[in-house]
């Protein structure tokens, strides 16, 4: 069936009668261009709220994000990136400060694309990012320091 609608986050009235109790894909808007199968795949069925993190600043987008998990109680949130990009990699703290702010009890999963693969994020690896310190004595305690390339 693929996405039921493909709609810029920031322009998109948060009260939207198309927002309500649906289920939400919210995307890195280069997916279109640069994943398009991956996108219809994962979106199946969702209502699709893109937006650029190049362009928009993250708090300007959680913000925004929050307000809309506040009054439309949607069904799920889906987050899909490209992986690898800081900016992308925002959308997802993004979406999960958000989710801690309303304290909305909204069933949310986090996927990054790499290489034309869909790859499950949890909510952890999410939170863990934000600390490099801790990244970083992960990757000592593993021994994965040494030659670790990407």
């Amino acid at each position: 069936m693929g996405l039921l609608k493909y709609l810029p986050l920031l322009s998109t009235n948060v009260k939207s009668h198309t927002l309500t109790s649906q289920k939400l894909l919210l995307c890195g808007s280069c997916l279109r261009e640069e994943e398009p199968d991956v996108l219809d795949a994962v979106g199946d069925d969702k209502v699709c709220l893109h937006v650029c993190l190049e362009e928009a600043h993250m708090n300007v987008v959680g913000f925004k994000l929050a307000t809309i998990l506040k009054v439309n109680s949607p069904i799920s949130l889906t987050v899909l990136t490209l992986d690898g990009s800081p900016h992308c990699l925002q959308l997802h703290m993004a979406v999960d400060q958000a989710l801690k702010l309303v304290k909305a009890n909204v069933p949310a999963e986090h996927y990054v694309v790499e290489k034309g693969r869909v790859v499950r994020v949890s909510w952890q690896t999410i939170r863990i990012a934000r600390h490099l310190s801790k990244i970083e004595a992960l990757l000592s305690k593993a021994d994965l320091k040494e030659g670790c390339t990407l």
